[in-house]
């Protein structure tokens, strides 16, 4: 790996230790701070609005400001707010630090996108990217399993103390590796949200929140699926977990080399097809256990795959605007998260069995499919902007 990637990979590896670890440990927390489970789910929900509103207005404030500093700065953010959370004194407390520490979450991954693809030699540029978001897979795979035994076995707290410990170590290895860019003196806020008039940038973004949304019908039943329909004890489900984490690493970093051969929009459109057939499959048969257990590795697998070659897209369809185009991604993909798990869990209101999110996702992931046909169609041709080379210098802040 390019030493120069690993800032922003453990940069990742903080924002997914921390972004993941909570949904685990909401009865740990619930029960210290003397409220109920539902009201504990309220702090994933504060901190997805954070990276929602935080993305585009840290993104328009900073873009003037060299990449290196201003990807420091996030992760300052991101480590004070973290380490906050350790010593939070009460729910309300709680809830507003956690909405403040999801504010640099998709500011960091819009510009870090834009830095990696720059630093990537040509036709590596997804590549570059996935080896960036190695990072939050890394974190699925080992540190939430990890951190929320440490988080259960003795104190949730130790929880958000460990993240900002990593958030330490991303800081100084920010300073250290990460190369110096120039900064863009000629842009402002609102120039920066031109690209929203295009049809082409929207186009990304139904791919993203429609088409990759769909998955999360899958991940966010996967436990009563797992354990209701597959026959998985309870007792195994973070071993389950593990398992689509260990699909996650694989999927991004072949997301990417698939990506840099194809092209963006051919390794998109297969993918979400993929995504597609996977789904039917989760369906069909997951009663048959070990089918279920293959299925869960090809879902974890394909739901990271996607990520680079998406952003690529998101690139070429904002070329004077790539960080807050990547911003918006970060926006578009929490966008899914929320579609995949409220339109998955309409069929559970009806009383329908836990395979059947899965079904819906299948009709989400034929959406976004057409749509991304329908965007390499039209946009397959183009070429990401590398007009500003990235300098060697890792010591200096031009």
């Amino acid at each position: 790996m390019d030493k120069r990637i690993i800032p922003l990979a453990i940069g990742g590896l903080g924002i997914g230790t921390t972004e993941f670890t909570v949904m685990g440990l909401l009865p740990d927390i619930a029960k210290t701070l003397e409220i109920t489970i539902p009201q504990a789910g309220h702090l994933i929900s504060a901190y997805a609005m954070g990276v929602v509103i935080g993305a585009p207005i840290l993104i328009g404030y900073s873009v003037k400001f060299p990449p290196k500093k201003v990807l420091i700065a996030f992760m300052i953010l991101f480590t004070l707010f973290n380490g906050l959370s350790a010593i939070a004194p009460n729910y309300g407390t709680m809830l507003i630090i956690r909405f403040m520490s999801g504010l640099p979450h998709g500011a960091f991954f819009g510009v870090g996108t834009v830095v990696a693809a720059k630093m990537a030699g040509k036709g590596k540029e997804a590549f570059y990217i996935s080896m960036m978001f190695t990072g939050l897979t890394v974190a699925n795979l080992v540190m939430v399993p990890l951190v929320t035994y440490i988080g259960h076995t003795f104190h949730w707290r130790l929880y958000f103390a460990i993240v900002a410990l990593i958030g330490v170590f991303a800081l100084l290895f920010l300073k250290l590796w990460l190369p110096a860019t120039e900064a863009n003196q000629n842009t402002h806020f609102l120039e920066e949200l031109k690209f929203l008039k295009k049809k082409q940038a929207w186009l990304v973004l139904a791919i993203t929140a429609i088409g990759f949304g769909g998955l999360f019908t899958w991940l966010s039943y996967i436990t009563p699926l797992m354990t209701v329909i597959s026959g998985v004890q309870s007792s195994q489900m973070a071993y389950v977990m593990v398992l689509a984490g260990a699909g996650m690493v694989v999927g991004n970093l072949a997301g990417g080399i698939i990506s840099d051969k194809l092209g963006p929009e051919k390794t998109c459109a297969l993918l979400i097809f993929l995504m597609m057939i996977s789904l039917v499959g989760v369906f069909l048969l997951s009663e048959h256990q070990n089918i279920a257990f293959i299925l869960t590795f090809m879902c974890g697998a394909l739901s990271m795959s996607i990520a680079a070659p998406i952003n690529i897209m998101m690139m070429k369809a904002a070329p004077k605007s790539e960080m807050m185009a990547a911003a918006f991604m970060q926006a578009g993909f929490n966008i899914a998260n929320a579609m995949g798990a409220f339109f998955g869990g309409i069929p559970l209101e009806y009383g329908l069995p836990f395979n059947y999110p899965s079904l819906v996702g299948v009709g989400m992931t034929f959406i976004g499919f057409v749509i991304s046909v329908r965007y390499m169609y039209l946009y397959g041709s183009q070429t990401v902007n590398k007009d500003e080379p990235v300098t060697e210098c890792v010591s200096c802040d031009k």
